[in-house]
C-alpha cells in the first residue's frame, strides 16, 4: 500500500524538483535543439539574460561534450522527469531504482560542468561564485538523491529473503 505523500518528506522535495526541472529544461537548457523558425523571441531573451547574468560560456561557446549533455536532457531527463512526477505521487516501488540512475548521471554531468566552469580563464572569483550558485545546488541535490535512493534500495535488498535470516550466505 502506498504511503501518503505528506509522510514522505524527501519525496515532496523530489516532486517539487521535477516540477521545476521540466520547465527549466524546456525554456533554457534545450533551446539550442529547437529550430529557429519555431523558437519564440522570448526564449532568445531569456537565454541572453542568463548569459548576461551568469556569464555562462556553456550557452555561448559550448564544448563539444556539452551538446551531448543537452541531448541527454532531451532524451533521458525529460521522459524520466515526466514519469517521476506521477511515480512519486503513487509511491511507485521502482522509484528508487530510477532515481538512483538519474542521480548518478546528473551528479556526474553537473560535476563535469562545475569543473569546466571553474577552470575558465578571465573569470573573477565573484564570476565563478555566481555561476557556481546555479550548478552546485543542482549537484548537491543529485548527490543527496543518489545517497537516499541507494539507502532505500539497500534497505529493500536487505529485507529480501527474511526467512533465511541468520543462515550463512554463500
Amino acid at each position: 500500500m502506498a504511503r501518503p505523500l505528506l509522510s514522505r518528506k524527501l519525496d515532496i522535495i523530489y516532486l517539487v524538483f521535477f516540477c521545476v526541472h521540466i520547465p527549466i529544461m524546456l525554456v533554457v537548457d534545450l533551446t539550442p535543439l529547437y529550430p529557429a523558425a519555431v523558437k519564440p523571441g522570448w526564449l532568445y531573451d531569456l537565454r541572453a539574460y542568463h548569459v548576461a547574468t551568469y556569464k555562462d560560456r556553456f550557452f555561448v561557446e559550448p564544448p563539444a561534450w556539452f551538446n551531448t549533455y543537452i541531448w541527454m536532457e532531451a532524451l533521458y531527463h525529460i521522459p524520466l522527469s515526466l514519469w517521476a512526477i506521477p511515480a512519486i505521487l503513487r509511491d511507485d516501488t521502482k522509484l528508487p531504482l530510477h532515481l538512483l540512475v538519474f542521480a548518478c548521471q546528473t551528479a556526474l554531468t553537473t560535476l563535469t560542468c562545475i569543473a569546466e566552469a571553474m577552470s575558465w580563464e578571465g573569470f573573477t572569483s565573484e564570476d565563478k561564485l555566481n555561476l557556481a550558485s546555479l550548478y552546485v545546488p543542482y549537484f548537491a541535490l543529485a548527490v543527496f538523491m543518489g545517497v537516499d535512493m541507494f539507502g532505500r534500495l539497500s534497505g529493500k535488498l536487505d529485507g529480501v529473503g527474511e526467512e533465511g535470516k541468520g543462515k550463512k550466505r554463500q
